[in-house]
């Protein structure tokens, strides 16, 4: 498949790397120092599942230089969704379909304000990964894993090449005929991660073996199950309970991107997680005071230092 990766973080540098290693014709889109030293040294990734150093990455500032491709993996952060969007119309009008890893559930309601609904196909990704320094992506634990589909769905060639192209790289992949209802599982579990592992200042290990943490935790996906649940998602009720025995696999040091951002005074993604939650219920009528609580306590942070 010929790719372009828009947004080279943690997501985008870690997976587009994995399908470039393998022989994907993969373009990188990224910007500043990292851009720089992508440009120098090649991209590196570091990660228990085998390092990789991409020496010779095809790599732009601005992806009106991509050129037609098959597939575009959006993988910015979250605010700069409705920037970048309608910068990929023409990509689209050369055939190209769009997938986006980003966190949360706003990220392809945006997209389509911009593109049409059947370019788009529906995707998570699950890692734990960040830009350790320019030009070099650190992978921390064993999970990396992509779910992907068409939102009818249906089963379609653009997804099985994707498919195809992920299992050659070593991604763990897999194809839903569910996608909506996957993005709204990882939600449950993102927003609790990242609420909590920001707001208490402690890595998941240490959260869910307190009791009052642990709770706090289980009633923040909590929420976002009962908000899901009123927008017409199919999520189990116990759904959070779930997702909180899945918190007890985790490693034990593991904490979300925004409780790096967080720690580096970067801008957080809080609108769209415990936030958007938060303005789900305004909207719907629903209580949500836990993920009110860390929207307030993080909001003075959101903006970032920069």
């Amino acid at each position: 498949m010929k790719i372009a990766v828009l947004g080279t973080g943690g997501v985008g540098g870690y997976f587009g790397g994995r399908l470039a290693a393998s022989g994907s014709d993969v373009t990188f889109v990224a910007r500043g120092a990292h851009l720089e030293a992508i440009r120098k040294n090649g991209l590196r990734v570091i990660s228990p599942r085998g390092d990789m150093h991409l020496q010779n990455a095809n790599v732009v500032d601005d992806i009106a230089k991509v050129g037609a491709v098959d597939l575009v993996i959006v993988a910015v952060k979250l605010w700069d969704t409705e920037k970048v969007a309608p910068t990929l119309k023409p990509l689209v009008d050369q055939g190209a379909a769009i997938v986006s890893f980003q966190n949360g559930v706003h990220k392809d309601e945006i997209l389509r304000k911009h593109l049409p609904a059947k370019s788009l196909i529906g995707g998570v990704g699950y890692i734990a990964a960040v830009i350790s320094e320019p030009g070099v992506v650190t992978h921390s634990g064993q999970m990396q894993g992509l779910t992907f589909g068409e939102y009818d769905g249906t089963k379609s060639a653009r997804v099985q090449a994707l498919f195809e192209a992920c299992q050659k790289g070593g991604i763990d992949a897999q194809v839903s005929d569910a996608i909506e209802r996957v993005i709204w599982e990882k939600f449950v579990f993102l927003v609790g991660l990242s609420g909590t592992t920001a707001t208490i200042r402690r890595p998941i290990g240490e959260i869910r073996e307190n009791p009052q943490t642990r709770a706090f935790l289980l009633n923040v996906m909590r929420e976002v199950v009962e908000i899901g649940r009123a927008k017409g998602v199919p999520l189990a009720a116990d759904f959070a309970e779930n997702r909180l025995a899945f918190c007890d696999t985790l490693p034990a040091t593991m904490t979300a991107s925004m409780a790096h951002d967080l720690e580096r005074g970067n801008r957080l993604e809080l609108p769209w997680l415990s936030g958007g939650v938060a303005e789900f219920g305004q909207s719907l009528g629903i209580a949500t005071p836990f993920n009110q609580a860390i929207s307030d306590i993080l909001a003075i942070y959101a903006p970032g230092k920069r």
